[in-house]
């Protein structure tokens, strides 16, 4: 069988890899407690779930739906933008539905740039930046995320050749996986940047409404319409995962632009999984319920990390923990280290999910140092692998 030269070239995804040693591992026995992909394992909310099958009930002879949403799907994501960020949007041309935030990141590099161009993508980030990138023939320029800037992009180190280049720049706020929330200078030296160089700034923001900080999280478009698209989901804000919904939002030449590669991609997202979202949105009550609990399970993890010595994280937001791990340690060392069986702990090794960069003349991997829990075990299995790590020795 012959394959492409993508596929064959295409690196093992990172999270698939984690799934694989989980499996593994439970095959020998070891009783695992996975920190290590991002999947919730609480259940969508039980008045979500009501609301599949009077929906389905509604659409059973709706056909295919629509490209770009349900008009009553737009304008509840137009209205909750309004409500949540005081942002107006016009559902007519300035919303898309998608089928999960992953298909459209992947696919939307497609429509805009052509072989050669440049995408900016942040490293440590998640993997469909650079990859929706190289299947659209395009080149990823890896830019840094690192603590001494905050885990915000340092602007000046971007070569001026590169960002004429270039023709989207990704950036991910409450950022996966340090936790670092945006700031509205942050979020307007980014956009000023991307305006000067006629750049696209699209913003990947599933983890807008986890944070533990006093003041919400901002949203890129906060600073400005033009030129910018966000990507938000519902996945993360109402454990929808296996769901596949998600909407894009903002400049309406970008989303007429991401429209119209859809409408030759995929069929759209099921009527009666866009009216359990309406529902989903309608509701702040369990989004808050989901917040105190990721908050309690952070707790209990930095005190147990801290406990044996390991540095403070900076966690503000997101269900992830970007630990720092020990100075004679690499990420995948002491991810192994987690894996003795008298501790069964996965998380993501930083280096998985970061690519090097130039910076400052080096060459670095600004995960080398770093390991990611996801916060998705249930309470009992947190408060369990908290107490397994206390007896970790350094």
């Amino acid at each position: 069988m012959h394959i492409s030269d993508k596929i064959k070239n295409l690196a093992p995804y990172a999270f698939a890899e984690v799934n694989n040693l989980v499996a593994q591992l439970k095959d020998e026995g070891v009783d695992v407690i996975d920190f290590g992909v991002g999947d919730p394992l609480d259940p969508t909310p039980e008045f979500i779930r009501k609301a599949l099958t009077p929906a389905a009930d509604k659409h059973a002879t709706s056909g295919y739906p629509s490209y770009i949403g349900m008009k009553s799907f737009r304008e509840k994501c137009a209205n909750w933008m309004q409500s949540r960020f005081q942002i107006e949007l016009d559902p007519e041309t300035e919303v898309t539905s998608h089928i999960g935030s992953k298909e459209a990141i992947f696919n939307f590099p497609e429509a805009i740039i052509n072989p050669g161009d440049y995408v900016l993508c942040p490293s440590p980030g998640y993997p469909p930046y650079k990859q929706g990138t190289r299947f659209a023939e395009g080149v990823p320029y890896f830019y840094p995320l690192l603590p001494e800037n905050d885990f915000f992009p340092d602007l000046d180190e971007i070569p001026e050749e590169i960002a004429q280049k270039a023709k989207i720049m990704w950036v991910c706020y409450p950022n996966s996986p340090s936790g670092k929330n945006a700031t509205k200078e942050m979020y307007e030296k980014v956009y000023e940047f991307c305006q000067k160089h006629n750049i696209i700034m699209a913003s990947d923001e599933p983890y807008s409404e986890i944070y533990f900080s006093d003041e919400p999280p901002i949203s890129a478009l906060s600073v400005g319409k033009k030129g910018v698209i966000v990507f938000n989901s519902l996945s993360k804000r109402s454990r929808m995962t296996g769901y596949r919904i998600g909407f894009a939002c903002g400049d309406p030449e970008i989303i007429a632009t991401f429209r119209k590669l859809k409408t030759n991609i995929d069929s759209g997202t099921p009527n009666f999984v866009q009216e359990a979202a309406i529902v989903a949105l309608s509701d702040e009550s369990h989004v808050e319920q989901a917040r105190a609990e990721y908050a309690e399970r952070l707790g209990i993890m930095q005190e147990a990390l801290t406990s044996i010595g390991l540095p403070p994280n900076t966690t503000e937001g997101t269900f992830y923990i970007w630990q720092q791990v020990p100075e004679n340690e690499t990420s995948l060392s002491f991810a192994k280290k987690l894996l003795d069986p008298s501790i069964g702990v996965v998380v993501t090794p930083g280096e998985l999910i970061s690519d090097e960069c130039e910076y400052r003349g080096q060459k670095i991997n600004p995960g080398a140092n770093f390991v990611r829990f996801a916060l998705v075990p249930t309470l009992d299995q947190v408060q369990k692998a908290a107490e397994r790590i206390k007896t970790l020795e350094l």
